[in-house]
């Protein structure tokens, strides 16, 4: 049982794409499930800081899932996914805005942008700081599905 147990893989919960720097993805689209990540993120890593990008479906609770993920999460950069679902951009920042504060959130239009920006921020923070920060992709299981994509082609080009 152990041993199959360890061989589980669950793509976009709790998921390491990307080293250097540390890009997680999870597809956490809810109060609960962001809960648990943000608890997760914080009794299990050691981040200096997080820099998060979330792309949420339009009729979801995104009040509760920003309300989730505010304590363990340092700078937002809100997105739209690719579901025609998705809530605008927008609309997601007015909304993280209330909860973070202006001084922490920032918008891409797109979810590649907002993970390069996120990624490049990142690796600045590190370059100059004794600790290790990292970005966590959620909000929809379609965001962290394009994420995977996106990453993907990043490691590609790196490997070049």
């Amino acid at each position: 049982m152990r041993s199959a147990f360890a061989k589980v893989a669950s793509p976009g919960r709790l998921e390491i794409l990307h080293r250097d720097p540390t890009v997680i993805v999870d597809a956490a689209h809810n109060p609960h499930g962001a809960t648990a990540l943000a608890e997760t993120l914080r009794s299990e890593f050691d981040f200096e800081s997080i820099f998060c990008v979330l792309g949420i479906l339009g009729e979801k609770d995104v009040r509760g899932v920003l309300k989730a993920l505010e304590p363990v999460v340092d700078r937002l950069v809100v997105t739209k996914s690719d579901s025609p679902r998705a809530l605008a951009v927008s609309q997601l920042f007015e909304e993280a805005v209330q909860v973070f504060g202006s001084e922490r959130v920032y918008k891409e239009e797109d979810l590649n942008s907002a993970i390069t920006y996120a990624m490049e921020q990142v690796t600045l923070i590190n370059q100059v700081s004794d600790g290790v920060s990292a970005v966590v992709i959620t909000g929809s299981v379609v965001t962290a599905g394009s994420a995977r994509v996106i990453l993907r082609k990043i490691g590609r080009s790196e490997e070049k």
